[in-house]
């Protein structure tokens, strides 16, 4: 017993040593009370992992900052929240359902929960910032509630709470919200662990939207007995964009086919196409907030525009189709297995395109690809087939026209250089963050519609190209979207995300919230601008969610009740995304704003340099190629495939949330094009004849057989190496069918019988090598000098004795060469 208590008394030594102080009040660590800033600005992780506090600290240290590691005892996580948005209509209280775990190595005992509610935000940054305050920023707080006596190791213990909103009964705690607005709320545990004292060891934040309040009928204030709601004088005109788009799923290195069925790098895409999948909810929950039975489901129709992947539409029409898996993406002659999501793709398909006829619809770049990037590579095909074609395909798979000249870029920011393409392309507007244009010769918030200007002529981009006359295109606009929604939005889902575009101060890890409560802060920021006119600000808004989005049905059929909600109490009216392109452009010019975090998550230039070096072999091949009248498969379909490949390369898709996957994703795709290319090159080639060629004379010609195995046809140049006893006539350009082969006669000319090697390649027009080299083995029966002689001699002899018997018989005398013919 004795040797027990030392040793317990030991141990509550050490572990006030370890926090560096001792006494009465000292707990086993010092209680984290705010998130901070995320600083790790390149890797978008770092700060604070959780949605709280991390650790224990004494009750008198509560304006401590936060430590970074994770809870190191308790952690608290938000089920759910009623109502998620309050209305006039709602009922008076509020109640938040939420779980404690113990996720420490000690039992905790006293687990003590609360409510507190900070200050209404009247700035639009703090839809962030608020979130990363410490718990004194919470001023209105409720009662300790013991949610359990006792908690043991990996053990967690569900509870509710609730509070009026305003003042209720004499005496009885609420949260005192007296007008619209939105309101961070915060969920703080206390509790004691063993062998230290009581501490608060976790907390959880999360936006309370309020668009009116209900009436308190026990509240002894008669204000309180009577609705609120919010103004509705100066409804925002709303616009909203809903994304389908997926990471890059057809495997590469497989050029275009009319009969071989696309392989995948893997199966996920049918798993989310089915019901129940993330890309079945999105489509789910649209076609209910927009349906015949939604109350408002026109006029929501009315503002939102359906985003649609290009490169997702190739995949899901292909897998229609039947399609394979590989067992190695980076391989294209890999094994591969049947596909088992083709009726899930048949279905999905068919209900974006009943939605695409009745809504707003437009391309984003093909494969979500870095448009900088895609500008820095300097392909004209790339950028063609990522930009151009992207409205094309959308209009073909689906049956409906989609909205022209605009592009979204997935980083919501661009450079100078970037927007001159896009204005030499006739882009018209490019949807980005309202952080990534701006004044330089003072801050100012960009209103609706904005035309665009470079920073200055020597940066090459739009203005240089304005001054030399090198770009032919429209000015470009920009329709700014709202940076601090998208943010919130973005981290809706099984894999939030942090945008590019979201300022330093405002990045923290999101792993530690629970997606309830980043479904709420979402609904705050969707409703912040309806609640709170501003100064010299328009009064509209274009909500722009991540590309690539990951909320799932039960979080998008959230956040369109939303949007009906404002539509419903007059808080907002629909803006179509036509209406907004089609407007005025405000009086002053913008510039570009390329982001620094936009710079750092943009695909590396390792894999541009890759790109260009493909591309180059992609256009050399093509121009090779030759269109057939006949043939169903022409050039362009043939190579497209190896195109999109390049752009799936350079797709922003995942590099935010997992670079290191995506970056591994695109050096196979990379890799796999360029052995499919130099299949390719391989399949067109000079077949070696067998044993020893023989010239019959002199300039006999040399027989070639050039075969080619790619489905089209091909134009080609022979290239010959001949020693110098060998001249070789250049044959020109000669095309070879698809899939079969062609005799070539080259005039050839020896000086010398001997035997000869002779090198032949094939080339494209443009000198690119087609096929391996081969060696021919030429024999010549050419003579030379010599033969000449003999046979000029053997002629003039011929000539002399034809001379000779001519000559007696003109004189009638016979020819004594016949004396011994004429005795016989």
């Amino acid at each position: 017993m004795t040797r027990g208590l030392v040793l317990r008394s030991a141990l509550m030594l050490v572990a006030a040593a370890l926090i560096g102080g001792s006494g009465a009040g000292v707990a086993l660590a010092a209680p984290s009370q705010h998130r901070q800033p995320n600083v790790d600005i390149e890797s978008g992780t770092g700060g604070s992992p959780s949605s709280g506090a991390n650790s224990a600290q004494s009750a008198g240290s509560e304006n401590a900052p936060e430590d970074d590691a994770a809870p190191e005892f308790l952690s608290l996580t938000i089920d759910s929240v009623a109502p998620t948005t309050v209305t006039a209509a709602s009922s008076p209280y509020f109640v938040v359902e939420a779980t404690v775990r113990n996720v420490g190595d000690r039992p905790v005992s006293d687990v003590d929960v609360r409510i507190q509610r900070g200050d209404a935000i009247t700035q639009a940054s703090g839809l962030r910032t608020t979130l990363q305050l410490d718990q004194a920023s919470f001023p209105v707080a409720g009662e300790f509630v013991t949610v359990t006596d006792h908690l043991d190791v990996g053990r967690s213990k569900q509870f509710r709470l609730t509070m009026p909103l305003r003042a209720g009964a004499e005496g009885t705690p609420d949260l005192d919200i007296q007008q619209p607005g939105v309101y961070p709320l915060l969920l703080n545990v206390n509790g004691t662990p063993e062998y230290g004292d009581a501490a608060r060891l976790d907390d959880a934040r999360f936006l309370l939207p309020v668009l009116g309040l209900p009436p308190m009928p026990t509240s002894p204030d008669p204000d309180a007995t009577r609705a609120v709601t919010a103004p509705t004088a100066a409804p925002v005109a709303m616009t909203m964009l809903w994304p389908l788009a997926d990471r890059p799923r057809l495997a590469a290195g497989q050029p275009g086919s009319l009969d071989q069925p696309v392989r995948l790098v893997d199966d996920d895409l049918a798993t989310s196409l089915a019901a129940g999948g993330r890309l079945d909810g999105l489509v789910s929950a649209l076609e209910y907030a927009t349906g015949p039975n939604s109350e408002m489901g026109r006029r929501l129709a009315d503002g939102i525009c359906l985003a649609v992947d290009p490169d997702l539409l190739v995949t899901v029409r292909s897998m229609t189709r039947g399609y394979l898996v590989t067992d190695d993406p980076a391989d294209p002659q890999a094994p591969t297995h049947e596909g088992t999501g083709a009726a899930a793709a048949a279905q999905w398909l068919d209900r974006v395109r009943a939605l695409a006829g009745s809504l707003c619809t437009v391309a984003v770049p093909f494969a979500q690809v870095d448009v900088v990037g895609l500008q820095a590579i300097g392909s004209d095909a790339l950028q063609t087939a990522a930009l151009d074609a992207a409205p094309d395909i959308v209009d073909d798979v689906l049956g409906a026209p989609s909205v022209r000249g605009v592009v979204w870029p997935d980083s919501g920011s661009i450079d100078d250089d970037a927007a001159a393409m896009l204005q030499d392309r006739h882009a018209g507007t490019a949807l980005l963050a309202s952080n990534a244009v701006s004044r330089s010769d003072e801050p100012a918030v960009p209103p609706d519609l904005v035309e665009l200007t470079a920073t200055g002529a020597e940066s090459g981009g739009v203005a240089a190209a304005e001054t030399d006359g090198s770009n032919s295109g429209p000015p470009l606009h920009s329709a700014p979207f709202d940076v601090y929604a998208a943010t919130a939005l973005a981290a809706v889902g099984a894999n939030p995300q942090t945008p590019s575009f979201t300022p330093a101060r405002m990045r923290y890890a999101l792993d530690g919230d629970s997606r309830t409560a980043r479904l709420q802060d979402a609904l705050g920021a969707m409703t912040w601008t309806a609640l709170n006119p501003q100064p010299n600000h328009p009064r509209s808004v274009l909500f722009a969610p991540p590309q690539r989005w990951t909320a799932d049905r039960t979080e998008a059929d959230a956040l369109l009740a939303e949007a009906s909600l404002l539509l419903q109490t007059n808080l907002a009216n629909p803006r179509p995304l036509t209406t907004l392109l089609g407007q005025g452009v405000g009086p002053e010019p913008f510039e570009t704003n390329y982001l620094a975090q936009a710079v750092r998550d943009a695909v590396p230039d390792s894999t541009r340099g890759a790109v260009i070096e493909q591309a180059d072999r992609i256009d050399a091949l093509g121009a090779a190629l030759v269109e057939d009248p006949q043939r169903e498969l022409t050039p362009r379909l043939f190579l497209a495939p190896l195109r999109e490949d390049l752009l799936r390369a350079t797709s922003l898709s995942g590099r935010r949330d997992n670079r290191a996957t995506a970056q591994q994703a695109a050096d196979q795709r990379i890799t796999a094009t360029t052995r499919a290319l130099d299949d390719l090159f391989a399949d067109v080639t000079v077949l070696a004849p067998g044993g020893v060629y023989t010239l019959a004379s002199e300039q006999s010609p040399l027989l070639l057989v050039a075969r080619n195995d790619l489905p089209v046809g091909i134009r080609v140049k022979v290239k010959i190496d001949a020693p110098a006893a060998m001249s070789v006539t250049d044959i020109g350009e000669q095309q070879l069918p698809a899939s079969g082969s062609r005799t070539l006669q080259v005039p050839a000319k020896a000086s010398e019988s001997i035997n000869l090697a002779v090198d032949v390649t094939l080339t494209t027009p443009a000198g690119h090598p087609l096929g391996s080299p081969t060696t021919v083995s030429v024999r010549s029966n050419a003579y030379g000098p010599a033969l000449s002689i003999v046979t000029g001699c053997a002629g003039g002899l011929l000539l002399l004795l034809a001379g000779r018997r001519l000559w007696h018989r003109f004189r009638g005398q016979p020819d004594p060469a016949d004396d011994d013919y004429e005795r016989r």
